[in-house]
């Protein structure tokens, strides 16, 4: 039997922590390892501008994450496997969803991701927010449960990757984010430590003690640099 193509999930202790940021180093690190066709999706993607129709193509919602993981991959796909939900507020997720009169189908996005993967030889997918923010809540007529990106992570059983935003408070983000993977039986891979406060007091005894107690490697430190892309942060990234 084939083995699958390595995929992985890209979550973060937070929002804007650097979950982009990993996500394109680890597509351009795994092109860097032999891998022709890879490729990044962004199931949900809360806030997003609108593009204009051209020749090749409808207008469309197109959020900047999105469009910075296309730019990395070495395959390009519809919009309906990569982003299958774009919306358009900068919310969270099951907020913008509300707002744009949309309700997240974790069958549907499972579905995405498998007809990703049948196409690519890696997939790296990337959450929104932190682990367990909210894609949908239960309707008020029938019920339910709230759905996650978590829930999605445990569906898609990929390893998991965090993305720790190095400023104050990480510490606690970041254990408390392991403890939501481990606690789901989800293969907890690797780390990256993100540096987005450079005045952050204690940085090395904060680092030293993800170190301690994050059970996995760290796989990258990336300091503060607002200037390095992707490919430059590939280059001091060790895949999983």
């Amino acid at each position: 039997m084939n083995a699958l193509p390595p995929a992985y999930f890209v979550t973060g202790t937070d929002t804007g922590v650097g979950k982009t940021r990993t996500s394109c180093a680890l597509i351009h690190a795994l092109r860097h390892a032999g891998h022709a066709k890879v490729v990044g999706m962004k199931p949900v993607a809360a806030g997003c501008d609108w593009v204009d129709e051209t020749a090749a193509q409808p207008g469309h919602w197109l959020n900047e994450d999105v469009a910075a993981m296309r730019a990395a991959a070495s395959l390009q796909v519809p919009a309906s496997f990569d982003n299958p939900y774009a919306l358009p507020d900068a919310v969270s997720p099951h907020i913008a969803a509300r707002r744009a009169g949309v309700v997240i189908e974790l069958d549907h996005l499972e579905a995405s991701f498998h007809a990703l993967r049948s196409h690519a030889d890696a997939v790296v997918v990337e959450g929104a927010g932190g682990f367990i923010v909210p894609f949908c809540e239960p309707d008020p007529d029938l019920g339910g449960d709230w759905a996650t990106s978590a829930d999605l992570a445990q569906r898609l059983r990929l390893p998991i990757i965090l993305t720790v935003g190095v400023r104050l408070g990480c510490l606690n983000h970041a254990l408390l984010t392991q403890e939501a993977i481990l606690s789901r039986g989800l293969h907890f891979a690797g780390w990256v430590a993100n540096v987005v406060d450079p005045d952050m007091p204690e940085q090395a005894a904060n680092l030293a003690t993800l170190q301690a107690r994050l059970r996995a490697p760290m796989l990258a430190h990336w300091p503060w640099d607002p200037l390095a892309t992707p490919a430059d942060l590939a280059h001091r990234l060790t895949l999983p």
